[in-house]
């Protein structure tokens, strides 16, 4: 399954729809999830039998087409289902219990309440009452290729540049790829994105690091914009009331510091699937660390730097390669993967600041490369756990026809082959 992107020219009023529609889909969202607070024991079935009863009692839901309302739902449950499932697992900390959606950014159709254009190539036509009407879609990709029913949803996504459109493809994406004989261990880092038992190492981009300058001098124009209501009771009440309106310079310094945000994140995806595809394809087994990003960014002094390197998205990207070329891929504990030796298997405690492995054995050589080292040997004595993925759970592209709801692709593939940025 693949997903192909293309970014819609509209009308202002065309795009103003769509914001309804994506608002519209939140509102059966956070109903459905309510439904099922108010419910004990409602199950899936129940919350896609709730949004007709929601149609019946909102003119503006109904105007939503029925197969919208019904992928609302899905997140939903997709959002309980979760909680159960970490429950069951006693999963430590928080269980992840739903939450009601404050700003969502994409609405999502099934098999109907679109058409696809068949006299003038690159156009849809969404049918359902809201009005959104004919789009023109701008890309690359010819999504004319692929037959209608092969076609299995159709998402409208609106982010800081402007409205999207992604069409979710059932066809096979397996490659076979030649066996290349080699095994590799990664060590991801700060100093080195990761390093490898081949001794090589990756640069680490900090695209984040290189943008901090211009995004903060775009948050301190952006707050020189704000009108402030002032406090105490009359500020709160004109807030209320609406009357404070912000103007037409504070929302272009807004979308400028979006955009930007955008750009950051687009570079560090870039870079994992870039990366993730190179280390896949001239390997046959790829170990690497089975990392806690969300306990390592407790750390305030380091908490910026982990976030902007991007282990996590990689990490999924080096999983979803391992699966479309058949690769082995398997996740290690990283305990004292940098402190034992890979030569005589001592352990040396050593700090963060120190660098570099010497061993009363006589072996000698960067920290980093010890430790990829040290990864590799775990994963070849691991038997029987390989092709494990993130955070232990399948992932999206390797379960049914369902879009995940954060705005994201269903296939990872959609991301270097049909991004029409």
């Amino acid at each position: 399954m693949i997903v192909i992107e293309y970014k819609i020219k509209a009308k202002q009023h065309q795009y103003q729809a769509i914001d309804e529609a994506i608002r519209t889909s939140q509102f059966v969202r956070n109903k459905a999830l309510r439904y099922w607070m108010d419910n004990k024991g409602a199950n899936k079935y129940d919350l896609n039998k709730y949004c007709r009863v929601i149609a019946k009692e909102y003119d503006f839901a109904n105007k939503l087409n029925s197969t919208a309302r019904q992928s609302s739902a899905e997140r939903a449950w997709s959002s309980i289902a979760r909680f159960y499932d970490n429950c069951k697992q006693n999963k430590p900390g928080k269980k992840g219990f739903p939450k009601f959606k404050k700003y969502s950014r994409s609405v999502e159709y099934k098999q109907s309440g679109w058409k696809l254009d068949e006299q003038t190539k690159k156009h849809i036509t969404f049918t359902d009452k809201n009005n959104i009407g004919r789009v023109k879609l701008v890309g690359s990709r010819d999504i004319y290729f692929y037959q209608p029913e092969e076609i299995k949803r159709v998402r409208l996504v609106r982010r800081a540049d402007g409205y999207y459109c992604q069409f979710c493809i059932a066809i096979e994406v397996k490659e076979a790829q030649q066996p290349t004989g080699k095994a590799i261990g990664l060590d991801m880092g700060l100093k080195y994105f990761y390093a490898d038992s081949f001794g090589q190492t990756e640069e680490n981009p900090r695209f984040y690091r290189k943008s901090e300058q211009r995004l903060n001098r775009l948050g301190r124009r952006l707050s020189r914009k704000y009108q402030n209501p002032g406090k105490g009771k009359k500020g709160k009440q004109m807030v209320k009331n609406s009357k404070i309106r912000q103007s037409k310079n504070y929302h272009k310094a807004r979308v400028a510091k979006a955009k930007q945000h955008l750009k950051v994140s687009r570079q560090r995806k870039d870079h994992a699937v870039k990366l993730a595809r190179c280390v896949c394809v001239s390997n046959d087994c790829i170990v690497y660390e089975d990392l806690s990003v969300r306990n390592l960014v407790r750390n305030r002094k380091l908490s910026k730097s982990i976030s902007d390197a991007g282990w996590t998205q990689f990490r999924s990207w080096v999983e979803y390669y391992g699966w479309k070329f058949e690769k082995i891929t398997v996740a290690v504990p990283p305990h004292y993967t940098s402190q034992d030796c890979p030569a005589c298997g001592e352990r040396i405690k050593k700090s963060l600041s120190t660098r570099t492995h010497i061993c009363q054995c006589g072996y000698g050589s960067d920290r980093d490369l010890a430790a990829s080292i040290n990864i590799l040997k775990k994963g070849l004595n691991t038997v029987g756990h390989t092709g494990i993925y993130a955070w232990g759970e399948t992932p999206s592209w390797a379960v049914g026809n369902s879009l995940p709801s954060n705005g994201d692709s269903l296939n990872q593939e959609s991301l270097i082959s049909a991004s029409a940025d």
